[in-house]
């Protein structure tokens, strides 16, 4: 609970923290700027400048754009995905096995249900063209090399857009084959939480998978495992029976040989990887960084 009063110049807030109430002053400074001074200190409570509070918003408000832009593109993606499923197979999941796995993967990544109808009924529709997947390879800094995997219905767009977003920033397009021989494709099951290497183990031999890798996952208190494309469901059934229901399941290609790049290095190749992903056809890029 916070209050705010004022005492002339002097702006006082009140903290509540678990041993009670703090009372931090903003009073000016020698260049006229706010100086927070901390009137009584309290173990246990945390004291917020008003400055702070404002670069906190600022945060809060950058992270749930970020993540309402990753939603809309996994939406996008799946959409395109079904379209494409349904095209081949028709629209019954009963009868078309592809469909079937794209569905529930789909639902696993919290795409809502009307998503998932409008996609298959708009398979049907003789304005919507057939979606083809491609990969592209290139090269970043410090001896980065990226894969970048598209969904589209338009290659000449596809094409122009990943070189235009590479050549942009300084990224040089590969000759194909020239990266991915330096990747492995795997299957990828993101947990949030840490698993525990002995149960998880348990659980893929209970489900029949002969091969697996547990590593922490990008975030912190997150897990990542790793297995062989055809027993990527049953490694996310053995998730699954160890009580994660949000474990999320994909495709991918992951590097044989990672670099460490520099801090500067690395900083341009991920404004590559951003540009990348934010185009309409591109579905996902993966790096070699280790960083």
């Amino acid at each position: 609970m916070t209050f705010i009063t004022s005492i002339t110049s002097v702006s006082l807030l009140l903290i509540w923290g678990a041993s009670g109430f703090t009372f931090v002053t903003n009073v000016p400074g020698q260049n006229g700027g706010p100086r927070v001074k901390e009137l009584q200190k309290e173990s246990g409570v945390c004291r917020l400048s008003p400055l702070f509070m404002g670069r906190a918003a600022a945060v809060r408000e950058k992270t749930k754009s970020k993540t309402d832009g990753k939603k809309a593109k996994t939406n996008g993606i799946f959409g395109k995905k079904i379209i494409m499923a349904v095209k081949q197979g028709g629209p019954e999941p009963d009868g078309n096995r592809q469909l079937f796995d794209l569905i529930k993967q789909a639902k696993l990544n919290n795409v809502p249900a009307d998503n998932i109808q409008r996609a298959i009924k708009r398979a049907s529709e003789a304005s919507v063209g057939d979606f083809t997947e491609g990969t592209f390879e290139a090269y970043g800094f410090g001896g980065a090399s990226l894969v970048i995997n598209v969904l589209t219905d338009n290659n000449n767009r596809a094409s122009a857009d990943v070189k235009s977003a590479v050549g942009k920033l300084k990224g040089k397009i590969a000759e194909s084959g020239s990266v991915l021989f330096m990747y492995d494709r795997k299957g990828k099951i993101e947990v949030p939480v840490v698993l525990d290497e002995e149960e998880l183990m348990m659980g893929a031999i209970d489900a029949g998978v002969d091969d697996m890798e547990l590593i922490e996952g990008e975030e912190e208190g997150t897990s990542i495992v790793y297995t062989d494309p055809k027993d990527a469901f049953l490694m996310l059934e053995a998730v699954h029976s160890l009580g994660q229901a949000n474990a999320k399941m994909s495709l991918c290609y992951v590097s044989k040989a990672p670099v460490e790049c520099t801090e500067e290095d690395f900083e341009k190749n991920m404004q590559i990887v951003d540009a990348l992903e934010d185009l309409e056809d591109v579905d996902s890029v993966e790096h070699n960084m280790s960083n």
